[in-house]
């Protein structure tokens, strides 16, 4: 099951090393891989990035199997949502060393691994040796990489190259609206958007954010509001230009126009994007202090999406932001009544409103209620608890709450090592090095990070509350 979950949902697998752990934990080539599976299924079973997947290919091939190029294709397609970008670019040399026949797509993503893997320079590189009827093809994937990486000065000599050769398309003009919004050059923004018209580059709906969210960030609404005119009828805007035109509104300071958009995002909301799209806008309502419309859209958003335990997470966290205590915990007992399984995310999420505020008490008598109605809570839970005993300035409180944690955690979880520091500085500060000892002494160090400074005596910078506690989705 935990295979079929992750595979199927490749949003779990993300950030690199986070993938690799994930994967290592739940796939190995010896024990998962049948002689029945496909080619590509053995290759992304690979986790170890210091494991080569051409091993696996060539026992294929001597298994008297034929290597196809649709395979490899899919192939380096999965390894990429993966971030295993070493393992696509061995697939990828590995096909062109065999003569699958370069087409312009194959020197495209060889590019742009080559760019993740070995860096601009050897992407370079392998542009520049290329035959010229090749490399023209690759200038906009360039620029693609200098763009992610915040190179300005190479990003401005290859879009100008670009343009002296015809190439310069709208997604190219997109990129660099993109780097000049990411860099705050507004300006350049502004003469970039004039060229574009007098060319008769007409805006696409991502050109529309860039702009809509440059204009946003740097609080110029008579601009904003002038490119807003030009979208009105423009059937490609979505709601997410219109998400972030209320939200340069509300910076501003200007909260009725701000919902007036978020009324109008709410009609370019698309089936498939539901879930995703009213969370964004509930925050944003939430943000405008207009309880009126957050619960409007909290009531639409249950009936037309149907039950969402991320929704209820998400909405309960809100709430407790705003300092709707009351609010939240009805929508917990609401969540009670409609479940069909005991999420531990849920209740974490009043465990940690409360906590981020202090409201230690609050928090304390929660988690009783839960405990005593024989539902189970996991480490995380008792840490979070620990961060608001920690906040109220009850040290020995939150030393007994980590050690709960650490108590029914599984293999590989760790407490907050920046709250963790503080309580032992703190009951150290009040005296009771007895209790700091006992908490220091609880802490699997073989299976945790970062505590080399704890053993040293040092104790790493303390963060606010809201950094301590993460997100529960």
């Amino acid at each position: 099951m935990n295979q079929l979950l992750l595979r199927s949902n490749p949003k779990l697998c993300h950030q690199g090393h986070f993938s690799f752990v994930l994967r290592s934990r739940f796939f190995s080539t010896d024990t998962i891989t049948t002689p029945n599976d496909p080619l590509f299924h053995r290759i992304t079973m690979v986790a170890d990035p210091k494991v080569s997947v051409i091993t696996v290919i060539q026992k294929w091939l001597q298994e008297g199997q034929r290597v196809m190029r649709p395979d490899l294709n899919q192939s380096i397609k999965q390894l990429c949502k993966y971030n295993s970008f070493s393992h696509a670019l061995e697939i990828s040399e590995w096909m062109r060393q065999r003569g699958y026949g370069q087409t312009v797509g194959d020197t495209v993503v060889q590019l742009d691994l080559i760019s993740k893997v070995h860096g601009l320079d050897e992407a370079e590189k392998y542009c520049y040796s290329l035959p010229d009827h090749h490399r023209t093809h690759l200038y906009g994937t360039l620029l693609n990489c200098y763009v992610d990486r915040t190179h300005l000065e190479k990003a401005e000599a290859i879009m100008q190259t670009m343009k002296e050769l015809g190439l310069a398309k709208p997604v190219s003009y997109n990129l660099m609206l993109s780097l000049y919004s990411k860099m705050g050059q507004y300006e350049d923004v502004d003469i970039l958007m004039q060229e574009m018209e007098d060319q008769g580059i007409w805006c696409n709906k991502y050109a529309f954010k860039i702009l809509v969210k440059a204009y946003a960030v740097s609080s110029n609404i008579e601009k904003m509001e002038k490119l807003l005119m030009k979208m009105e009828r423009d059937p490609r805007i979505n709601w997410k230009v219109c998400v972030a035109a209320a939200k340069g509104y509300l910076k501003a300071g200007f909260t009725e126009k701000a919902l007036t958009m978020l009324k109008r995002s709410e009609q370019l909301i698309k089936g498939n994007e539901g879930s995703y799209a009213y969370k964004n806008l509930l925050s944003l309502y939430a943000d405008t202090g207009n309880k009126d419309e957050l619960y409007r859209l909290w009531n639409f958003y249950k009936n037309k999406a149907g039950f969402d335990n991320s929704g209820y997470s998400h909405m309960i966290s809100l709430l407790m932001k705003s300092d709707e205590y009351d609010s939240a915990e009805e929508v917990w007992e609401e969540w009670l009544s409609v479940k069909t399984l005991f999420e531990v995310h849920i209740p974490n999420a009043v465990i940690t409103g409360y906590s981020k505020k202090g409201l230690w008490e609050k928090a304390e008598a929660f988690v009783k209620k839960i405990v005593d109605s024989g539902m189970e809570l996991n480490a995380d839970s008792f840490d979070h608890l620990a961060s608001g005993y920690r906040v109220g300035g009850q040290m020995v409180k939150a030393a007994e709450a980590i050690k709960k944690a650490i108590s029914i955690s599984k293999p590989g979880w760790k407490p907050n090592t920046k709250a963790l520091a503080a309580c032992l500085k703190g009951l150290k500060g009040q005296g009771d090095v007895e209790a700091a000892e006992e908490l220091f002494n609880t802490i699997h160090f073989d299976q945790m990070e970062g505590y080399d400074q704890i053993l040293n005596g040092e104790t790493p910078e303390i963060v606010d509350i809201g950094e301590e506690v993460s997100a529960e989705e």
